[in-house]
């Protein structure tokens, strides 16, 4: 049975286009001509486009790779032999592959905030402004993990939208998506926020989400570009679109503006972002769990596993406790714990609020920066169990195998993302595979990859995978 949903990244390919004309699908409140902060009864969202319009740009990136090869056969060394080992091999040739999506101006002097995967490997970026053409622009810095980015154009008194308060955004309210879809020029689609606080891990995305759910129609092209209140303030970064069959169904994600902000301010001043960690494995608390443990109810977040010598261990976190507050702030949820924790400063004191053996206690800790090598260990306060292989994990529940497709019965963790250059990428694993077994030990958490992947001692490890109604074995050599 093949996969009923996955997630893509709101890039433009060479595709045929046409354009289409969306109404909102909300009444709308009156705008007093000239103003976008005043409300009443109403007609018409102009005067909030007209305010935020110029302040949304066009971002066309694009990059030299190589070009399939027309005889592909002359690597094989059947093929070869019939020819003798000198046979001359076709000349390498090299292709343009482009990339179209949106970009939101956040500073009057040409900085300009758009997705990672938007100008991801780019060697040349080129913006385009509604009234004032086509400006070069180079990369401020880029942050994977948020897919967010900076750019900077040489520009003066450009017009900038406000950054809004996307913590104050509720479901219900009234948004309206700004951007490029599929190269047919500006344009501009209305909704409600449907929900808040989204992660789209199950089938693949970045590291750290906190997504705006709206169903304001999104489409390719939009990457990059604004969601606006109807005070045409920036609520968000259009993201993502969940689709079953890659076109809009009107399900769109967006970053929200607080966390945008973080990224853009640390991306200007410093080229890169800093982030905190505990250095902890976690995952959700289900009723079983909860049960388990005596609890009152199925809230906050289990540690399943904590790095020795970490910032958790050093502050007394064990395996087994639930953290339900984070600084006084309640955590409910694997995300809304990784994403406060990689908020914070490296260095800073942290009060976390966890439940041990039935009893609420409160423990201090002193949040460690995360690093490429901390993320390979659990670290972050993120779901990973999979750091030798690559790839991210959180464990397979029924709202999960429902999405999927998953039949019922199967066990194991999904993987949420896969590292390009990891190990398990280099074998064809994929977001949305379930891993079953790993080296014929049953896998149910992201801490039952940890002991079997570090008594593999040099050889590959043994992965039972199930993929599209069937189960595969991989053999994944691990990296030293």
């Amino acid at each position: 049975m093949s996969r009923s949903l996955f997630v893509l990244p709101l890039l433009c390919a060479l595709v045929s286009c046409r354009t289409e004309t969306t109404s909102a699908r909300v009444e709308p409140r009156e705008v007093p001509s000239g103003s976008v902060r005043q409300a009443g009864p109403l007609l018409s969202y102009a005067d909030v486009v007209d305010h935020v319009a110029p302040a949304v740009v066009t971002i066309r990136a694009s990059r030299r790779v190589r070009a399939p090869q027309q005889f592909p056969f002359f690597d094989d060394p059947f093929f070869r032999q019939f020819f003798g080992g000198s046979t001359p091999r076709p000349r390498q040739n090299t292709e343009v592959q482009r990339a179209l999506g949106s970009g939101v101006i956040v500073r009057a002097d040409g900085h300009i905030l758009t997705n990672h995967h938007v100008i991801d490997g780019a060697e040349d970026i080129k913006v385009d402004l509604s009234s004032r053409g086509t400006y070069s622009a180079t990369v401020v810095g880029t942050d994977p993990p948020s897919d967010l980015a900076v750019l900077k154009i040489n520009a003066g008194s450009m017009p900038v939208l406000q950054l809004g308060d996307s913590d104050a955004v509720r479901v219900g309210d009234v948004c309206l998506a700004v951007g490029n879809p599929l190269g047919v020029g500006e344009s501009v689609t209305a909704g409600i926020i449907s929900a808040k606080g989204r992660s789209t891990d199950v089938v693949g995305g970045g590291s750290f989400q906190d997504f705006l759910q709206t169903d304001a129609p999104i489409n390719q092209g939009n990457s990059g570009g604004a969601l606006v209140n109807t005070r045409g303030e920036l609520i968000g970064i259009n993201s993502q679109i969940l689709s079953s069959n890659g076109g809009n169904i009107g399900i769109g994600f967006a970053i929200p503006s607080k966390m945008a902000q973080k990224v853009m301010t640390q991306l200007i001043g410093k080229g890169t972002v800093r982030r905190g960690m505990l250095g902890v494995g976690i995952q959700p608390v289900t009723r079983d769990v909860a049960s388990s443990l005596n609890l009152k109810d199925a809230r906050g977040v289990l540690v399943s596993s904590v790095t020795p010598g970490g910032p958790a261990d050093k502050g007394g976190l064990k395996v087994y406790d639930v953290i339900t507050q984070v600084n006084g702030k309640n955590v409910d949820e694997t995300n809304a714990l990784r994403n406060e924790i990689a908020s914070m400063e490296p260095g800073s004191d942290v009060t976390l609020t966890v439940v041990r053996n039935g009893a609420e206690q409160q423990l201090h800790a002193k949040v460690g920066e995360l690093t490429p090598e901390a993320t390979a260990q659990q670290s972050g306060g993120g779901e990973s169990g999979g750091g030798r292989l690559g790839v991210t994990v959180t464990p397979l529940t029924p709202d999960i195998a429902s999405q999927l497709g998953i039949r019922r019965g199967v066990q194991g963790v999904v993987v949420q993302s896969v590292d390009p250059n990891g190990a398990a990428a280099q074998v064809g694993i994929q977001p949305g595979d379930v891993i079953q077994e790993c080296n014929r030990q049953p896998v149910r958490s992201p801490a039952d990859l940890q002991n079997p992947l570090t008594k593999s001692a040099g050889r590959p490890a043994l992965l039972l995978i199930y993929r599209d109604g069937q189960s595969l074995t991989v053999a994944v050599q691990l990296g030293q």
